[in-house]
């Protein structure tokens, strides 16, 4: 199994249909972009799409990209508690968890990853809107990130909710919310 490198984050994100795992993929590459960086995503979708599994995966690189695939990932998110017990062994030893303690009732096994177990659902709850918990997610692992900046995915999030400010300004302060946390 690979370890953490300094040069690509592979970001796996994880949940179910209508939590915002697809735009919140794009959103890390768009970020990525932003930070002149190369960058893949590539969505997955479950046979139902809004309650059915979904995942994205990402890729940020100082160097070009072979493949979009992503089998052991930097850095995991999951949204829900099926994506933690597919996905958790998954992660690269110093990898990240950061998992939604909102839905997820039991902690990670693993002791050689870092892990941000966080109630994605409720911070955004409190925010105004569940559906935002998926930029509570970006926020955390923004500010753990060696690919992109907080700058780059406000910028990304601006340009993808173009026309839509209210909406802007609420998954914006989720995103600085989770980047505070």
């Amino acid at each position: 199994m690979k370890k953490v490198n300094s040069h690509t984050e592979e970001i796996l994100s994880a949940g179910f249909g209508g939590q915002g795992i697809m735009f919140m993929g794009k959103l890390f590459a768009e970020a990525g972009l932003a930070a002149l960086r190369h960058v893949t995503w590539m969505p997955s979708y479950g046979a139902e799409v809004r309650g059915g599994t979904a995942y994205s995966m990402t890729k940020i690189s100082k160097k070009e990209i072979a493949s979009c695939v992503i089998i052991n990932p930097t850095v995991l998110i999951v949204m829900n508690k099926p994506s933690l017990v597919k996905y958790e062994a998954n992660v690269v030893p110093g990898g990240i968890l950061i998992s939604n303690k909102s839905m997820i009732d039991e902690g990670a096994k693993r002791k050689d990853i870092e892990v941000v177990n966080i109630p994605m659902t409720e911070i955004a709850s409190k925010l105004g809107n569940v559906r935002c918990a998926n930029m509570v997610a970006a926020g955390v692992l923004v500010k753990r990130s060696k690919m992109i900046t907080l700058r780059n995915m406000v910028a990304a999030l601006k340009d993808a909710l173009k026309g839509k400010e209210e909406l802007f300004l609420l998954n914006k302060k989720a995103l600085e919310t989770g980047y505070r946390f």
